[in-house]
């Protein structure tokens, strides 16, 4: 039975953002008698800013080297499984959707407030199933564009099927989370109904899809290669793209910008989990610990143009007004879209 999950508003989003105030976690004791590595899984698009704020951080708080593998959730996921024996990875962090996937192939541990104190600064909807999962950051998405081509923006994301639009628009594949975003647009313009209802309308949404490919340039799955096409002025259009990828570049001269088209935005909240039976628990604990501390919240939201998870903080993103932000029903999503792929890999020939 499908659930339908309610549109989240701007209040909601901005006080549900995740997971909080600095504590001590592990004695130095403790800490020096294991290991000081940790392999960390993360998001590809997310490497940069992890390398510059995240790494020096740990090594200063809890002293740690973190090795980071950025890859999408989707690989993290089979990484943890085709593992599960013999973890190497100890902290995974990744879209809310695969965390689901991995709790139910029992490759999760659960997170608890003795090693990790910054968890009970957290919103309630920010801890998942007990605390198998905690969101620690919450960008926002829309359709990222160069200014250079497209001065006034993008108001509408039907300007996506625009016939200016030709050639000129990347999309992602349905194995990055963030394709989620123009698959449920799809559904959302050819049924014409709201998106509490129009999300489960997938037949239609793929049919709508398809009504794109005359405008597509190609379709990604590593997105820094397609932002540089866009940077470029290659492609005018990115869709689905983060308010934590567009946002920094933007900030250093880049021409490109994120748009939030009038039909609505989506809250992508990013979460981050303990690998079960993963290499050097207390560590991994402490570092899960910081990731949701003040310090380390502020410095991530400021960075990456991202809502912080924890409720002391009020660094971070600024939510646009006027236009809807949702959510989806992540379950729906987890439970299907092994056969999405399939269909979307298959309509797009990629």
């Amino acid at each position: 039975m499908q659930t339908k999950t309610k549109r989240i508003t701007r209040r909601s989003m901005l006080k549900g953002s995740a997971c909080a105030a600095l504590g001590t976690i592990a004695t130095p004791a403790i800490l020096r008698a294991q290991s000081n590595e940790l392999v960390i899984g993360c998001a590809g698009s997310h490497t940069a800013w992890m390398e510059q704020i995240v790494t020096p951080h740990m090594k200063e708080a809890i002293g740690v080297d973190i090795l980071f593998e950025g890859t999408k959730s989707s690989v993290n996921l089979e990484k943890m499984s085709s593992n599960k024996d013999a973890p190497y990875l100890s902290v995974v962090q990744m879209d809310d959707p695969v965390m689901i996937q991995a709790v139910e192939a029992e490759l999760l541990a659960p997170i608890t407030s003795d090693p990790v104190p910054n968890m009970t600064d957290l919103r309630p909807d920010a801890v998942h199933m007990e605390g198998m999962w905690c969101n620690y950051v919450q960008p926002w998405a829309g359709v990222a564009y160069n200014t250079d081509y497209l001065g006034d923006g993008v108001g509408s994301w039907t300007e996506l099927w625009s016939e200016a639009a030709k050639g000129q628009l990347i999309i992602p594949s349905l194995q990055n989370t963030e394709g989620m975003w123009t698959l449920f647009m799809s559904a959302m313009l050819g049924s014409g109904k709201p998106f509490s209802e129009a999300q489960y309308e997938i037949d239609i949404a793929f049919e709508k899809l398809e009504e794109l490919k005359p405008n597509l340039l190609s379709v990604y799955t590593t997105m820094s290669q397609a932002f540089n096409l866009l940077e470029q002025g290659e492609i005018t259009m990115l869709a689905g793209n983060f308010s934590s990828y567009t946002l920094p570049r933007k900030a250093t001269g880049v021409p490109v910008d994120l748009a939030a088209p009038s039909e609505g935005i989506f809250a992508m909240p990013s979460g981050i989990c303990l690998v079960k039976g993963g290499p050097n628990p207390d560590l991994a604990a402490a570092y899960v610990n910081e990731m949701l501390g003040p310090d380390m919240q502020a410095a991530i939201a400021d960075f990456a143009s991202s809502v912080p998870a924890n409720t002391t903080v009020t660094a971070g993103a600024i939510i646009p007004d006027g236009v809807p932000i949702y959510a989806p029903d992540w379950s729906f999503v987890a439970a299907n879209r092994r056969e999405w792929i399939e269909r979307f890999d298959k309509l797009m020939a990629v």
